[in-house]
């Protein structure tokens, strides 16, 4: 019987565990590169894998390969990096020191700078973007549930790995025009701050006019920024990234008869950075606000709406209180006060 590729985890969080988790239930050889808090709650209850779509799957502590040593790259095939943007470095010199060159390496990442800070690392490896559409949902005790739907979607490359990365409840599609999505995709993740702060589900948030409109203020700003830059995004979704702000403008009956796609989410689901924000730990905002910033003072256009949204991430982070449950109205009175300063 000829075995398939070994597949290692790099930095298995919410999403590494449910990605490894379903790629090992379908047969894969998989191993979930953790840390001690996630590898000790593996070990003691397993995996069980739900999605908002009925799915439900368990794999026992026998059933799955979990490693605390970066030493278990040394036999990875395909490397499937999930860590924050912030541990991108130290995990690509862990791959450098341990893992063979040619070894196939995959960003499953938010953010749009992670695959060259692989590259510098990473010389004389297959080096790959990707992006994940959906968010995972920890539930304690070995619980992961998929809020959104989506396939994975990896850049092309000499070897197709959509095989090996597909199994049931999961697909993997190669793309060429990767960059593009990536930036779509960064776009989308400008949602998760606002998410965090307001405190509510996503699809109630969705539900909220008031909330959409900020939404689309800060998306038609951090669009405005990225074609200043010559950088043209593409959505997965079929809506070009111009008309998002429209859409999300629009009387809230209308909207959730045209975007009735983008509201198929399960009705409890909170973004990533309302995740880290909870739980007390550093979230991904300088990976995206923090980028849009950036970009803004080098292309000389103001940011309010960003500026705002980083200034008060940044005071719900020092609070060390969780979610601030902030009201539209309160952000928006910020966007006034800072534009005065």
């Amino acid at each position: 019987m000829t075995l398939g590729p070994r597949i290692v985890i790099a930095g298995a969080g919410a999403v590494g565990c449910f990605i490894g988790g379903l790629l090992a239930g379908g047969g894969r050889r998989v191993t979930l590169l953790a840390r001690p808090r996630i590898q000790a709650e593996i070990r003691t209850h397993g995996l069980t894998l739900t999605d908002f779509g009925g799915m439900a799957q368990y794999l026992s502590p026998d059933d799955l390969t979990v490693a605390g040593d970066p030493a278990c790259l040394r036999h990875a095939d395909i490397v499937l990096v999930t860590v924050k943007s912030r541990d991108t470095a130290a995990m690509a010199a862990q791959i450098a020191q341990h893992a063979a060159p040619g070894t196939q390496v995959i960003s499953l990442q938010n953010g749009v700078g992670n695959r060259a800070v692989l590259a510098e690392a990473l010389p004389g490896f297959d080096l790959r973007a990707g992006l994940v559409p959906f968010n995972v949902v920890p539930l304690g005790q070995g619980g992961y549930h998929r809020a959104s739907d989506g396939d994975l979607v990896i850049e092309d490359g000499s070897i197709d790995l959509t095989g090996p990365l597909t199994v049931p409840g999961l697909a993997t599609v190669t793309r060429e025009d990767i960059e593009a999505l990536q930036w779509g995709k960064f776009l989308i993740n400008q949602f998760n701050a606002l998410n965090a702060l307001s405190g509510l589900p996503l699809q109630k948030q969705l539900h909220d006019r008031d909330w959409r409109r900020l939404m689309a203020d800060q998306w038609a700003e951090a669009h405005a920024v990225l074609r200043a830059g010559k950088i043209q995004p593409k959505l997965t979704a079929p809506v070009p990234p111009r008309l998002m702000p429209a859409l999300l403008r629009l009387p809230t009956p209308l909207f959730t008869r045209i975007a009735a796609r983008m509201l198929q989410i399960d009705p409890q689901a909170r973004t990533s950075m309302a995740q880290d924000l909870a739980a007390r730990r550093p979230t991904e905002i300088d990976a995206l606000q923090g980028e849009v910033q950036r970009m803004g003072e080098a292309l000389g256009r103001a940011t309010p709406v960003t500026d705002m949204v980083l200034r008060v991430m940044e005071w719900a982070a020092l609070a060390n209180e969780g979610l601030p449950h902030l009201p539209v109205a309160a952000l928006r009175a910020e966007i006034a006060t800072g534009r005065k300063r």
